[in-house]
């Protein structure tokens, strides 16, 4: 991970001990590490709509071109596509997790943030 220490400040700043942060960064990054915990900790053996919610959150953040370039999009995209996919066959290696942290930390950077949201009722992960 090329942004650990910027990603650890997001952390203890912006995500709540329970539930969902305000903070769209936070977010983020709380939605990428309960997809890594569920998927190495549990062999997604929970996985459900709340997951499903996490994953195109994540996608609707960072699916940004005035942020990155259409090389960066489809990469992106494709980490996406492997979460959305990995229900049965989870996504074990850190690799894609890291990556996809890097990019919630480049978007805060490139926003200026941290940038306000509101909580989704619907989601309950």
């Amino acid at each position: 991970m090329k942004y650990f220490d910027e990603a650890k400040e997001l952390w203890l700043n912006y995500v709540p001990r329970n539930g969902q942060s305000d903070i769209v960064e936070g977010e983020a990054i709380r939605a990428i590490e309960k997809l890594r915990c569920e998927a190495q900790g549990n062999g997604n053996a929970n996985w459900d709509g709340g997951f499903e919610m996490l994953v195109l959150y994540i996608l609707d953040v960072l699916n940004d071109p005035d942020v990155f370039s259409t090389a960066m999009v489809a990469e992106i995209n494709a980490d996406v596509h492997t979460l959305l996919t990995s229900a049965e066959d989870p996504y074990l290696e850190d690799d894609l997790y890291d990556r996809l942290t890097d990019r919630v930390i480049e978007w805060h950077i490139a926003k200026g943030g941290p940038i306000k949201r509101e909580k989704n009722p619907q989601l309950y992960r």
